[in-house]
């Protein structure tokens, strides 16, 4: 791999004695201020780094980009101790993903040039903003960019902010470029949620948002050898750093690495209920394969998956029993991980079904089938699900495709319950949902399959969807991504309402929404699954929304790629304009609040609802589309009639999202806290940029 690798500090592994060893080139580490070399175009970025997870990560390739574009080195700067704890002694609140020298060891495997890790103390935390400036940063490191927060404060009562550092490079010599608020504040929402999902003892949701498994450093120490005499001699482990986040007590399954080598076990930590003479925490690790003197040695594990929670046995032989039990699982959960590893070692792909639902679409499959089956992207196969087609649809495919996956439906389930079914029948680790009426580019796929390799807090995503008859304009049917407002009523980047803008680059930034178009989504397919899939009562409309709702609630992140982008006809299957359409709109988004918001915000959100949509016939009714007043009507007939069925379906799906969650909190990022209606009717402001 070239300089711009993410794994270039860590290129090499071989095979050493049965067990992976890997063979990292030096990243130059310094710890001395009074020690720098003079470093080449430096780019830096400050900040605590603790877990190095996937929102670090993003930085980190930014830097290293900026200094490959240069000609210059990368320089991370982190402190230690952490600032918090020579500030705030007496705080004892603090708790760290990564000590130190974990932090380094995971450094090195995302292509820095350089790792400066400042001492921080009293005396430097007394300096001024000034001093701070032209003492550390220019005269230590004659900076080209600095790469830092929105919220960036240095200097005695933080006195120096982004804007200082701006004016100041003026003269210095530096270019600032700011990482803007939304990543700054995911960031911290997913420090937040790493440490949740640790204290809760799920590693797999921990390892999603770090892009790593979480690490234990500590030095082996002399036990009471209680292991040893049934079967599981441990190696006893002393973790030194007061700060470090310990996870619940339990066994869990763990790599061990010592000296370069790693090594299969099962971790225990926890107060020995079956020992109760003893009385102590013990932090214990049982080493497949393995039978080494190692006292005084240092072990790092990475924690794969917890097994279970501690438990009182009441005699040895029981414990030695369970223990063989759990031994036996964590070699299955760490052989799993390991054709994990070895397929993405290998630069084998996750596996990617595009799979494309036709009602009646003859037309769009002769127009645009070809194109998706061009997409570039090496690990996919492209599926047809027919929804029961009356045109020649299904004759086409068998005479112009027989090599297709095609799969007919026996009925027409409509666009959810259809894929419902469809992709029970469909193998893949991500599901690309298309409608037949968009044409794609060759290389569409690739950069959202990136982000959702690289970020496993990405549940969903959707490229940027333009319109296929007027190219130069958003889609209606997601746009730039898809936002709710406070009522639940939904709009776009890009589309508020019947309104497209002009694309003119102005959403071009990737960016985290609230739901992703069913024209062009693409989901875990796992996670699919997981969360129950689409809401087959809703048959068309509105259920990506609902899902991607259901999603948000479980912490995940939804996101827009318009690196990637499509064409949409749009109304292929169902106008935009029929009554039909503002029948399942306006009785499907009463069914999605149902579901979604707070018990207590219901109370008035209902009847608040009612009042606006009451408004939305009155606009019909001055427009003449005496139809569409009475499509109204019937979408709030069939909510009240089926308002009890959907109140089940609440409790049915928080049930779901439970199983599946990485945050206690629901993830609200795209919901715009005011009214859509009142800002388009009452304000006329008619782009989403303008809100």
């Amino acid at each position: 791999m070239g300089k711009g690798s993410p794994f270039q500090q860590c290129r090499n592994s071989v095979e050493k004695n049965g067990h992976l060893v890997y063979i990292c080139s030096a990243m130059k580490v310094f710890h001395d201020l009074h020690n720098l070399p003079n470093f080449k175009n430096a780019v830096l970025t400050i900040g605590s780094f603790d877990g190095v997870h996937c929102g670090h990560q993003k930085i980190i390739e930014k830097v290293s980009q900026l200094a490959r574009r240069i000609d210059g080195e990368s320089v991370l700067i982190t402190f230690h101790p952490h600032p918090r704890l020579v500030v705030y002694p007496k705080d004892n609140s603090l708790q760290l993903i990564t000590t130190i020298d974990e932090k380094v060891k995971l450094l090195e495997r995302y292509g820095l040039d350089n790792v400066v890790i400042v001492p921080f103390t009293i005396e430097f935390s007394q300096q001024s903003a000034d001093e701070y400036i032209q003492k550390f940063l220019v005269e230590k490191f004659q900076p080209k960019y600095l790469v830092i927060g929105y919220d960036h404060r240095f200097g005695l009562n933080r006195q120096g902010d982004v804007d200082y550092l701006k004016w100041y490079g003026k003269e210095a010599g530096y270019e600032v470029l700011v990482i803007e608020k939304q990543e700054v504040e995911d960031i911290a929402v997913s420090s937040t949620k790493i440490r949740e999902a640790l204290d809760g003892g799920k590693m797999q949701a921990a390892m999603q948002l770090l892009g790593h498994p979480f690490s234990l450093t500590g030095t082996v120490v002399h036990g009471q050898k209680i292991g040893a005499t049934i079967g599981f001699p441990t190696a006893n482990l002393s973790i030194s750093a007061p700060n470090k986040l310990i996870p619940p007590n339990g066994i869990y399954a763990v790599h061990a690495w010592h000296q370069d080598e790693r090594y299969g076990g099962m971790l225990y930590m926890g107060d020995r209920p079956t020992l109760p003479e003893y009385g102590n925490r013990t932090i214990e690790v049982n080493l497949f394969d393995f039978d080494k003197p190692i006292y005084g040695d240092k072990l790092r594990l990475e924690l794969i998956a917890h097994i279970r929670a501690d438990a009182k046995y009441d005699t040895l032989d029981a414990l030695s029993a369970q223990l063989q039990k759990d031994k036996q699982s964590a070699l299955q959960l760490l052989a799993k991980l390991g054709q994990e590893t070895s397929k993405k070692k290998t630069n084998i792909l996750p596996s990617v079904a595009i799979v494309i639902l036709n009602y009646n679409g003859l037309s769009h499959l002769k127009r645009f089938l070809n194109k998706a089956l061009k997409t570039s992207y090496p690990n996919l196969k492209v599926v047809v699900a027919d929804n029961a087609s009356t045109d020649e649809s299904v004759a086409f495919l068998q005479e112009k495709h027989p090599q297709l996956p095609l799969i007919t439906l026996s009925k027409n389930y409509g666009f959810a319950n259809g894929y419902n079914q469809a992709l029970l029948q469909v193998d893949a680790d991500y599901y690309v949902l298309l409608n037949s009426d968009v044409e794609v580019l060759p290389d569409w796929l690739d950069p959202i399959i990136e982000l959702m390799e690289r970020d496993g807090s990405v549940g969903a995503c959707q490229p940027k969807i333009k319109d296929f008859n007027r190219p130069e304009y958003f889609e209606y049917a997601g746009a730039a991504g898809g936002m709710l407002d406070y009522l639940g009523y939904p709009f776009c980047r890009g589309r508020i309402f019947a309104l497209t803008e002009k694309d003119s680059g102005q959403y071009d930034g990737t960016s985290e929404i609230f739901w992703a178009s069913g024209a062009a989504l693409i989901i875990r397919a796992k996670l699919f699954h997981g969360i129950g899939g689409f809401d087959k009562d809703y048959f068309a409309h509105s259920e990506e929304i609902d899902l991607c709702w259901r999603l948000k609630r479980a912490g995940y992140k939804v996101m827009v790629r318009p690196r990637s982008t499509v064409y949409h006809v749009g109304g292929g299957t169902l106008n935009y304009n029929t009554p039909f359409k503002t029948y399942l709109n306006f009785r499907n988004s009463l069914y999605t609040i149902l579901k979604n918001e707070p018990f207590g915000k219901l109370l008035w959100l209902i009847p608040a609802r009612l009042l606006l949509d009451g408004l939305a016939g009155f606009l019909f009714l001055t427009q003449g589309k005496w139809t569409h007043i009475q499509s109204i009507l019937k979408a709030h007939g069939a909510f009240y009639s089926n308002a009890g069925k959907m109140y089940r379906k609440r409790r049915y799906y928080r049930d779901l999202i439970d199983k599946v969650s990485i945050s206690k909190r629901a993830n609200r990022t795209g919901q715009y806290k005011g009214s859509i209606v009142w800002k388009y009717y009452g304000r006329g402001i008619r782009q989403y940029n303008k809100l």
